[in-house]
């Protein structure tokens, strides 16, 4: 007998995971590694923070579990730990939804004055997407896409969508998807295309909860 609670022990453990995700740059380092896998450097440069301090971030994550690191030569390589941590940030983001008010104020102040159109589920988008009735954009850096991404899929970022509208059909709707949810360059792009005349709706989610929804990728 040790004399310890195995409950408390094991809140504490819980308390150590919701600590880790206690910090705004914790949970975009965790958007962009949904991604794929990516160096310290490489997450450093998309967050727009030190190397040292994305090290440090990236050290709790992987303390608690919800991050991996591989290294190479002399370089480090993180990813989530598992499809389950997507499904994590999915809940904390609908609870976040649902009950605080600042969540909402920021969702209907940015998001939802940007497109107050219905998005489409993705069990919607795989119906029909497989009946040829849609086509998928995927707005996404090249880099990301070749790692994954839904299948047919077409890559063009907001930047370029002026120069690639000719390769799109304007009789077919086109789904945006992103990085996740709060991802905004779906956003900009629906705004953009439906400002040159294209039916253009997002998906829900993005390509982490795509893919952690066991659903095919490419």
């Amino acid at each position: 007998m040790t004399g310890k609670n195995p409950k408390k022990e094991l809140f504490e453990q819980l308390a150590s995971v919701a600590k880790a995700l206690s910090h705004a740059v914790r949970l975009e380092l965790m958007e962009h590694m949904g991604q794929g896998e990516r160096s310290v450097e490489g997450l450093a440069e998309l967050v727009g923070n030190s190397v040292a301090n994305t090290s440090h971030h990236l050290l709790i994550l992987r303390r608690a579990g919800l991050a991996e690191a591989r290294k190479a030569g002399k370089n480090v390589f993180y990813s989530l730990s598992g499809d389950d941590v997507v499904d994590l940030l999915g809940s904390l983001r609908l609870t976040a939804e649902r009950h605080n008010a600042e969540v909402e104020r920021v969702l209907s102040g940015y998001f939802q004055s940007r497109d107050d159109m219905e998005p489409l589920s993705r069990e919607e988008l795989l119906s029909r997407a497989k009946d040829g009735l849609v086509t998928v954009l995927d707005v996404r850096p090249p880099d990301e896409f070749a790692a994954g991404h839904v299948p047919g899929a077409v890559n063009i970022q907001p930047t370029e969508l002026d120069k690639q509208l000719k390769n799109l059909p304007k009789d077919q709707e086109i789904i945006a998807y992103c990085r996740g949810a709060y991802c905004v360059l779906s956003f900009e792009a629906v705004a953009e295309l439906r400002k040159k005349g294209f039916k253009a709706r997002r998906l829900e989610e993005g390509y982490p909860e795509w893919k952690a929804a066991g659903l095919p990728v490419d």
